[in-house]
C-alpha cells in the first residue's frame, strides 16, 4: 500500500474557492476567428470576446454588475450574440441581444415583458436569424411558442398553449409538434394544430418514468424526426429517434450499463447530452453517466476529433464547441482537482494548445481526490456515493460532513466541487450521499423512492454515516449534515427525525413544509407535480394523504429539533418561498434552539453572485468550526 503524504496543504482561503473564476465556459464562434468567456467585471461574470489568434486585447461585451451572467449563446449571424438573465434569482429569464459589431452598444432587453419567464430557448438550424422561445407572454401562467427576429427583435406567435403543453418543437416546414401532458399525467408527443389548438398524439409515455418530463428531447435537423431520451420497456435511459410521420420509435444508441445523461439542465455549466455538429445540426455523440461518463461517437469524423481530445486530460470532456468546418474546437474537462482547464484543438494540423485554467490559483495537488464508493443500504440497495477525504491528515476519527444534493430527482457527480473541496481544506471527511430516487442510476432505483420521503431515502443517509464510522473515517460523535432544496429537506429530517445522529445542520434554501411548497411552487413547475410529488410523497388536495404528508414535513416535528442549525435563504426564491425558512427559524427561536439565519435580498434559489457565495460559506466554515471543530492543522478557526 502507498504511503500517505502527512504533510498538511496550505491553507486556501474561502474567497479562492468562491471568488468568480478568471475565465470559464468559453465557446468558438461559427466562422472558427473568435472565442467567447466568461470572466469577471466588477466581480461578476460577464461575457467577453477575444480573437483565436491572440491579436488584439480582450473586450468586455455585456456590462451587469448586478448579476452574473450564466449562459450566452453565439448566433450563425456574427454581429449578434444573446445571453440570459434574472431579476436577483426570481427566474423570470429575459433574453438578450449584443451586437458585437458596435462596442459602444448596450444590451437589448428582447423579451422586456413584466412578469415574463422564457423557459426555453432555441435556435434552429437551417433558420438563420430567428430564434424560438417558449414565453408566458400572453398570460403569466400558459407558455406559448414564438419566433423571434433577432436583428429586428420581432416576436411572433406560432401557438398558444392551452395549459397542458409542458415544451414544443418546430418539424419540417412549418409543422409544429408538442409534448403535452394528460389528465393521468402520461406525457405525449402529438402534431399540433394551430387553427383549433389541438394536439394529434403520436406516442405516449408512461408519466411515472419521468418525474422531471422527458429530456432531452431535439429535433433532427431535417425536421421529420426528434430524439429523445427513452427508458420505456428498459431500467436503463437509451437515445431513441421518433418518426413524426408514424410516430415510431427506433434505436439509435445506448450503453450496457450506463444510463443517457439526462440531469435536468437546471446548472447552464451541464453540457447537453447530445452532441451535435455546429453546421449541419447532425447528432454526433452521446453522453452516459455513471461513476464516470463515457461519451459514445457516433460519427467517424467526431471519433477521430474526440480520441484527440482525450489525451488532453484526464478528467472528463465537458463542454465542447467547433467552428463550422468541424476542424477548430474549444473543449474543457471536468476534473475533481482541475476544474474547467480548457483547451482550443486544430484538428487540420493536430495541434492543440492550453486556454486557461478558470482557477489558476488553486494548485491540484492541494485539493482532495473524490473517490465514488457504493454503500449498502439496510435493505441492500446499492447506494453510489463520493467521499473525499482531507489531505495530510490521517483519515480516521475525522469530523464529517454529509452533503445531500437538491431535487431529489438529480444526483451529485463526480468533479470540482468548491463547497466539497473548501470542507476536505479545513479537514472535514465530506460524504456526498445518492440516496435512492436519485436518477442516472436506472428508473427501478428512482422508483424505490416512491413513499420513503422521511422514510427509506432517511435510512439511506444515515446507513451511509454508519459505514462512513464503521470504515473509521468518522467520528460519530462529530457528523454534519448539510443540504440545498431537497437535500435541505433531508437535513431538517435527519435533525427531527434522528437528532442524536448529528452535532450540528446546514439546511440550503431548503423545504421545511411539504404542502405549503407544492402550494406556492410556480406555474412551470406545478405541471410536472402529478409524477413527481404527487406520486412519491402525496397530494395535499386529498385529506388522506394531506394528512401522511403532514407528518413527513419537518415543520410539524421541530419539537424534536435540538441539533445547531444554520439556515440559509435567497429572498427571490420561487421555488422554496422564503416564508417556508422564516417559520421554521421563527418557531425554533421560540422554542431556545440555537439557530443563525442568513438571508440574502438579491438571490434566488441557490446563490449566483461571488460575494454572496463569500459569505455563505464564511458562515458554514464558523459554523462547522463551532460545533464539529476540525482535524486540521490549517483550519484557520
Amino acid at each position: 500500500m502507498a504511503k500517505i503524504d502527512m504533510t498538511p496543504p496550505r491553507f486556501i482561503a474561502v474567497e479562492d474557492f468562491f471568488g468568480p473564476p478568471a475565465r470559464a465556459a468559453a465557446s468558438i464562434s461559427p466562422d472558427g476567428t473568435r472565442i467567447a468567456y466568461l470572466a469577471p467585471w466588477r466581480n461578476r461574470l460577464n461575457v467577453w470576446i477575444e480573437n483565436i489568434d491572440g491579436t488584439g486585447p480582450p473586450r468586455c461585451v455585456t456590462a451587469d454588475a448586478n448579476r452574473t451572467v450564466r449562459e450566452y449563446y453565439w448566433t450563425e449571424d456574427p454581429r449578434w450574440l444573446l445571453y440570459a438573465q434574472d431579476g436577483d434569482g426570481d427566474e423570470n429569464w429575459h433574453l438578450y441581444r449584443v451586437d458585437l459589431d458596435d462596442p459602444g452598444a448596450t444590451a437589448v432587453d428582447l423579451t422586456p415583458f413584466p412578469g415574463s419567464r422564457v423557459v426555453h430557448f432555441e435556435l434552429p438550424a437551417g433558420r438563420a436569424g430567428q430564434a424560438l422561445l417558449t414565453l408566458n407572454l400572453r398570460t403569466l401562467e400558459e407558455f406559448d411558442l414564438h419566433e423571434l427576429d433577432i436583428a429586428t427583435g420581432e416576436l411572433t406567435l406560432l401557438a398558444r398553449n392551452p395549459g397542458h403543453v409542458t415544451s414544443w418543437l418546430r418539424g419540417r416546414g412549418d409543422e409544429l409538434f408538442a409534448t403535452t401532458m394528460t389528465s393521468a399525467g402520461n406525457l405525449e408527443l402529438a402534431r399540433w394544430d394551430s387553427a383549433t389548438s389541438t394536439p394529434h398524439p403520436l406516442l405516449v409515455f408512461d408519466g411515472r418514468d419521468y418525474p422531471m418530463g422527458i429530456y432531452p428531447v431535439q429535433i433532427t435537423p431535417d425536421g421529420t424526426s426528434v430524439w429523445i431520451g427513452s427508458n420505456r420497456g428498459t431500467d436503463r435511459t437509451r437515445l431513441v429517434r421518433v418518426d413524426l410521420a408514424s410516430g415510431a420509435e427506433i434505436d439509435v444508441d445506448s450503453h450496457p450499463t450506463f444510463d443517457l445523461d439526462t440531469r435536468p439542465q437546471v446548472n447552464p455549466a451541464l453540457p447537453s447530452p447530445l452532441i451535435l455538429d455546429r453546421r449541419t445540426g447532425e447528432l454526433i455523440g452521446a453522453r452516459y453517466l455513471r461513476e464516470r461518463q463515457v461519451i459514445r461517437p457516433l460519427d467517424p469524423h467526431f471519433a477521430e476529433v474526440l480520441k484527440n481530445l482525450s489525451v488532453l486530460s484526464d478528467g472528463d470532456l465537458a463542454a465542447v464547441s467547433s467552428d463550422e468546418s468541424g476542424q477548430r474546437w474549444i473543449a474543457a474537462f471536468t476534473h475533481d482537482r482541475d476544474p474547467g482547464r480548457t483547451y482550443f484543438y486544430d484538428h487540420s494540423t493536430g495541434v492543440s494548445r492550453l486556454l486557461f485554467r478558470p482557477f489558476p490559483h488553486l494548485e491540484p495537488a492541494t485539493l482532495a481526490p473524490m473517490t465514488p464508493v457504493t454503500v449498502t443500504s439496510r435493505d441492500g440497495l446499492g447506494l453510489p456515493c463520493h467521499l473525499t477525504l482531507p489531505v495530510g491528515v490521517e483519515p480516521r476519527g475525522l469530523p464529517m460532513v454529509v452533503e445531500l444534493h437538491g431535487g431529489p430527482w438529480y444526483r451529485d457527480s463526480w468533479g470540482f466541487d468548491a463547497g466539497v473541496q473548501l470542507l476536505a481544506n479545513r479537514g472535514y471527511a465530506v460524504l456526498q450521499v445518492n440516496f435512492r430516487g436519485s436518477t442516472g442510476y436506472g428508473k427501478a432505483f428512482v422508483d424505490a423512492a416512491v413513499g420513503e420521503f422521511a422514510g427509506r431515502m432517511h435510512d439511506d443517509v444515515i446507513d451511509a454515516v454508519s459505514w462512513a464510522v464503521g470504515e473509521g473515517y468518522a467520528d460519530p460523535g462529530r457528523v454534519a449534515i448539510f443540504g440545498g432544496s431537497y437535500g435541505g429537506y433531508a437535513t431538517l429530517v435527519g435533525i427531527t427525525r434522528t437528532p442524536d445522529v448529528f452535532a450540528a445542520a446546514i439546511d440550503y434554501v431548503g423545504v421545511s413544509d411539504l404542502e405549503n411548497f407544492m402550494r406556492t411552487i410556480p406555474e412551470f413547475g406545478k405541471r410536472f407535480l402529478t409524477n413527481n410529488f404527487h406520486r412519491f410523497v402525496g397530494n395535499p388536495d386529498i385529506p388522506e394523504q394531506a394528512a401522511e404528508i403532514a407528518i413527513r414535513s419537518p415543520i410539524n416535528r421541530i419539537d424534536r429539533i435540538r441539533t445547531p442549525l444554520l439556515v440559509i435563504q435567497g429572498a427571490n426564491d420561487v421555488r422554496v418561498v422564503r416564508a417556508e425558512s422564516d417559520s421554521l427559524v421563527e418557531a425554533l427561536r421560540g422554542r431556545g434552539v440555537d439557530v443563525e439565519y442568513m438571508v440574502k435580498a438579491d438571490e434566488g434559489h441557490g446563490f449566483v453572485n461571488p460575494d454572496n457565495l463569500i459569505d455563505m460559506y464564511h458562515a458554514v466554515e464558523r459554523f462547522l468550526a463551532r460545533h464539529l471543530g476540525s482535524a486540521a492543522a490549517n483550519s484557520g478557526t
